[in-house]
């Protein structure tokens, strides 16, 4: 029976614990969106994750949609993160990159010369953005042509090639919280024809030939891809999830990735909306790599889950914020820090690296 703390090897990296830090957007990116010196010290405070995902990354400047967030398309951009890894394998840990376009979710001040974003659709989302004049709607984005999605996937996979230049283990794909990919799978966002609309296999065509791509470029075992089927973050649900996410993970489950990592429930919110069941174990029975999960695990939640075999890996965000040595407190049962709310995104220091470890 297998514990929370036990190591494991998830495709081609070995991981000491079972304790995943989740992907969390800061918003403190330096100028050229790089990641700066506080982003080292904060993931070198948390290295003793079995494995730290770290936050978002925009794939090329079109790809991103708040403020300050960091990219992975530039050489500064590349060694800055490069920082970032050689700290946290310093101290012994390991570090992959999420890879992120959020499509719609995005506003024009945040893009060059003040380009619409793109998207599976032209409808806007009914979202807010948080630019440089606070939280402001999103703007209208435009439909990307088919012939411009051979152009999108190489973005994805440069920006995977980037991640391992710049010492990551390996990257994570994200699918999730519905940004770029998943508004291509959802029938309730892409309403477009052609290859890329209609069918599920046509909706579920973007995410394959970016994962294809990907795992062409650097290898299925450094690999891991982020679903998010029942969360309504800015967009409603697919009409049929279930048969949607167990198509994917079907096609999915050949590549030989390294991980899944699926969010039960709602993104920041209940793990089982009422009225929205959802089979997350019929997608565990049918994916052969690392089940990862996330949302609201509590210690004894994470340690019964593990235990059971209803996971390999447990996903923290929040709790791994406000508490650096998350694994040596859960591992000890000790309480964790007060998280402070309105130091989450964007400023410096203060609720970012000045969280206190507990005293040897």
């Amino acid at each position: 029976m297998s514990t929370l703390f036990d190591p494991i090897q998830i495709g081609d990296i070995a991981l000491a614990n079972r304790i995943i830090m989740a992907p969390l957007t800061r918003n403190r990116a330096v100028e050229g969106k790089v990641a700066g010196p506080l982003t080292v010290e904060y993931y070198r405070q948390r290295a003793s994750a079995g494995l730290i995902i770290a936050e978002a990354s925009q794939i090329s400047p079109m790809a991103q949609g708040y403020l300050d967030t960091p990219g992975i398309y530039s050489p500064e951009q590349i060694a800055g993160w490069r920082q970032v890894t050689d700290a946290v394998h310093a101290a012994g840990g390991k570090i992959v990159l999420q890879l992120w376009h959020v499509g719609r979710i995005s506003h024009t001040s945040l893009l060059p010369d003040g380009a619409a974003p793109v998207s599976s659709t032209a409808n806007t989302a009914n979202a807010m953005t948080f630019t440089a004049e606070g939280f402001v709607p999103v703007s209208t984005p435009r439909a990307l042509r088919d012939d411009e999605i051979p152009g999108l996937i190489e973005d994805y996979r440069r920006a995977a090639r980037n991640a391992i230049a710049a010492g990551f283990d390996g990257v994570e794909v994200h699918a999730a919280n519905t940004y770029l990919i998943e508004q291509f799978l959802r029938d309730s966002v892409n309403d477009r024809s052609g290859p890329y609309g209609g069918s599920i296999a046509n909706r579920a065509r973007l995410l394959l030939e970016v994962m294809q791509a990907v795992t062409e470029e650097i290898g299925a075992g450094r690999t891991g891809v982020r679903l998010s089927p029942m969360t309504t973050f800015t967009a409603p649900l697919d009409s049929n999830p279930q048969a949607l996410y167990g198509y994917i993970v079907e096609k999915l489950a050949p590549l030989g990735l390294a991980y899944l990592h699926v969010i039960e429930g709602e993104t920041g919110g209940t793990r089982t909306p009422e009225g929205k069941e959802f089979d997350y174990a019929a997608l565990h029975r049918a994916f052969p790599g690392a089940w990862m999960l996330n949302n609201g695990y509590s210690r004894e939640l994470a340690l019964d889950t593990v235990a059971n075999g209803k996971a390999d890996l447990i996903a923290f965000g929040r709790p791994f914020i406000s508490t650096p040595d998350l694994v040596r407190r859960l591992r000890e049962d000790k309480p964790l820090n007060e998280l402070r709310a309105d130091k989450l995104y964007g400023g410096g220091a203060e609720g970012y690296t000045d969280y206190p470890a507990l005293a040897d």
